[in-house]
């Protein structure tokens, strides 16, 4: 009952917090009136049938990086921008990329079962049948023809190794089977190998991705039996993009690792299944009874093995070198031409791609459209609005990596912010990026609608947070706070480049959460999925165009840029609060696990071969010192609220603009270091992808995974280069006084 009082009223008063925005932050009161106008103009352009048709359209036939189909899409998409108004053109990089000669996976051992390897068409999907769809498969495996023993790893994640250890059972030279979940894929194979495993298999369980959910495809939105998730496994947590042009531009005449010494291209053999191809394998194993937080919902006893059951698994790659085709579109600022907006989304899909990505695409491209007819008016934009539709996304976000790579120098200069989008479905607004845009985010959502429940999409997903909270603390913090945050970011999509290499300000945006997933990856990507389970009407294809489109006409117009470092500071200064508890949390279990051995090993201490069996006594943690981080970030306190009153004071006259301005938007710059431990391709010190979470978000990723891996040099050393960086952006902030 609370939780519906609680809904009701943010619901109720949406439209009056709406109405009452007559301020937009970085403009004055006359050119806030004006934006908004153009904002309303900008949004009546918007269509959500033509939405629809777009994703119909693009979609119509596969298009994956290096296919003839992957070429059609971008110069289909390249006409539209140019349609519009925009000057658009093709920017072309030549790339590795492996696709499926030979897939083989049978159970020899106990009985016999050879794997189908195959999605069926359905009656029901149009294109699920269509010619040239990429079979099954991830990229970045090695070539491989392995046979042994199978072990089931259930999710395939470090900890899992680590209750194998306790159960005495060891991977080396066997085949692993593990589920998708819990993390990116690539950290499956990748921990398998360090483990030694020859070969790697990975499927979706219905517990996690299917029947359990819900309906299975085609009645309902949920994977069916048939069903398999392709996908990269990259060692993109080391550097995305092309493996064998790391740090540079992919182009025609690029020096070029050898294949064998790309670090990101993995060392065993890795295939995706069904469950209908992974019951039969699973069914077979004997030994051990996995435990009941690993059991899966197939009508079976989960175990783990190793024992009668053996497997062969033969896989054999095309290495090609193929084009990679981006699409640049531009419209030309009129006072700071060479301060650029840019918003992008990727065009390549693992086979039709509706949802993903060619969802987010339309919207985009809708965008784009839309500004095309505000140009007819006579508006144009005070700063160089940038469109970009990139390719090869999903084998390791290559295009953007690419041109993020061949265009550093420029890009470092020029680039205000990076707005991304992926795929797009019907439910709350996902947002992402860097903290100091937190405020300029909230007045953008409190100013779209949601189309569902026809208040803001800002109160709508401040609602659900309240529903979701789990104590009155956390329902009294969501209600108190000033901004709502936005999500730090790991990996997984074209932000990748521009905020975690080049240190450009990024905004990730999507809608999401009431559309179910079993299409992911697979042939039942399409269109008919799309309009039957994720957003029918398209109209959250509409909210996201007015979301994202809002950002860049704010951005692209405003007198002084809308960045507040106050609210980074406040982020940073959360994840330098954890690191220490994290420290002090380690060094108690630690303590803890020591007690605990060294008693079992007195208790034991008649029976040597048992002693044998105990895990060895860890190091004790010496105390880190967080001191002079935590000086840093009153510091950087200091400059931020002074930047602030700067700001505020420079907003209400004319001078200085450009001068802050350009210091604004080069200020995450100054959070870039030499490089992570061990992937120096990722340079930021407050976020980075995990070693072992791939698209999952490290913050003070440096301090955090020294801590994790017990390194406790290599942690005061990583708290040093933050304290430096930190320090270095305290002080550039001082620049605007």
């Amino acid at each position: 009952m609370k939780k519906t009082i609680t809904l009701s009223l943010l619901l109720a008063t949406a439209a009056l917090a709406q109405a009452q925005q007559t301020m937009i932050t970085g403009f004055t009161n006359t050119s806030a009136a004006k934006e908004l106008q153009t904002e309303h103009t900008f949004d009546a352009s918007l269509n959500a049938a033509r939405i629809g048709e777009t994703i119909k359209e693009l979609s119509a036939f596969p298009h994956n990086l290096g296919s003839a189909g992957s070429k059609a899409v971008a110069e289909k998409i390249l006409q539209k921008y140019k349609s519009y108004g925009l000057d658009g053109h093709i920017e072309t990089f030549t790339v590795l990329y492996p696709t499926p000669k030979t897939r083989m996976l049978e159970l020899t051992g106990p009985t016999h079962y050879s794997a189908l390897l195959k999605e069926p068409a359905l009656s029901e999907d149009a294109t699920s049948g269509q010619a040239n769809q990429l079979p099954t498969y991830n990229a970045w495996s090695a070539d491989g023809d392995v046979s042994g023993q199978l072990i089931f790893v259930n999710y395939g994640l470090p900890d899992d190794y680590e209750t194998l250890a306790k159960m005495g059972i060891d991977v080396k030279g066997k085949i692993v089977i593990a589920k998708y979940g819990r993390s990116w894929r690539g950290i499956k194979p990748k921990v398998a190998y360090e483990h030694g495993a020859i070969g790697c298999i990975i499927y979706s369980d219905p517990a996690d991705d299917g029947y359990t959910a819900g309906d299975v495809y085609p009645k309902g939105a949920y994977k069916n039996e048939y069903g398999v998730q392709r996908g990269s496994v990259m060692d993109m947590v080391i550097y995305p993009g092309d493996p064998l042009t790391p740090g540079v531009g992919a182009t025609k005449d690029a020096k070029r690792l050898d294949r064998k010494d790309a670090p990101t291209i993995l060392k065993i053999p890795v295939l995706p299944i069904s469950y209908h191809d992974a019951q039969p394998l699973l069914a077979a194993l004997d030994g051990t009874v996995a435990p009941r937080n690993w059991q899966g919902t197939l009508p079976i006893t989960y175990h783990i093995g190793p024992g009668k059951a053996m497997v062969h698994l033969k896989l054999e790659f095309n290495w090609d070198m193929v084009p990679a085709y981006d699409v640049i579109a531009k419209i030309k600022g009129t006072v700071w031409p060479d301060e650029w907006v840019m918003r992008g989304n990727h065009h390549d899909a693992w086979v039709n791609g509706a949802s993903d990505p060619i969802s987010g695409q339309s919207a985009m491209l809708d965008e784009a459209k839309a500004l095309g007819d505000l140009l007819k008016t006579g508006w144009k934009p005070k700063r160089t609005i940038v469109y970009c539709s990139w390719d090869g996304e999903e084998p390791g976000l290559v295009g953007s990596t690419e041109f993020a790579e061949e265009h550093a120098v420029e890009l470092q200069q020029k680039a205000v912010v990076y707005i991304n989008s992926d795929s797009n479905g019907r439910g709350f607004l996902g947002s992402g990026g860097s903290q100091a845009l937190e405020n300029f985010m909230d007045e953008i959502t409190q100013n779209v609608t949601d189309p569902q429940t026809k208040v803001s999409v800002y109160d709508r997903k401040k609602a659900r947070e309240l529903v979701n909270a789990s104590s009155v603390k956390d329902k009294k913090e969501i209600l108190d706070r000033k901004v709502s945050p936005l999500e730090s970011l790991g990996s997984g999509s074209d932000y990748s480049s521009f905020l975690q290499h080049l240190g450009i300000p990024t905004l990730d945006l999507g809608f999401g959460g009431e559309d179910g997933g079993g299409d992911y990856h697979s042939i039942y990507d399409s269109y008919d999925d799309y309009h039957k389970f994720k957003d029918g009407d398209f109209k959250y294809g509409v909210a996201l165009s007015e979301t994202a489109g809002h950002a860049v006409l704010r951005m692209a117009d405003a007198d002084l840029l809308p960045f507040d470092f106050r609210y980074l500071q406040s982020t940073i200064n959360k994840y330098v609060t954890e690191v220490g508890e994290l420290a002090d949390k380690t060094r108690e279990n630690t303590a803890m696990e020591n007690r605990l051995i060294k008693a079992n090993d007195f208790a034991l201490a008649a029976d040597p071969a048992k002693r044998e069996q105990l895990p060895v006594a860890k190091s004790e943690v010496p105390k880190i010192d967080f001191s002079a981080l935590k000086a840093a970030m009153d510091t950087l306190k200091k400059s931020a609220d002074k930047l602030a009153a700067r700001w505020t004071a420079a907003s209400l006259t004319n001078e200085d603009h450009d001068k802050i301005n350009k210091l604004l938007y080069h200020a995450e710059q100054q959070l870039l270091s030499e490089g992570l431990p061990r992937r120096t391709w990722y340079r930021h010190t407050i976020y980075a992808p995990g070693f072992y979470t791939g698209y999952g978000v490290k913050t003070l990723p440096g301090i955090r995974e020294a801590i994790e891996q017990r390194n406790w040099t290599e942690a005061q050393e990583q708290i040093a280069v933050v304290v430096n960086k930190i320090n270095n952006l305290a002080a550039y902030l001082d620049g605007a006084m």
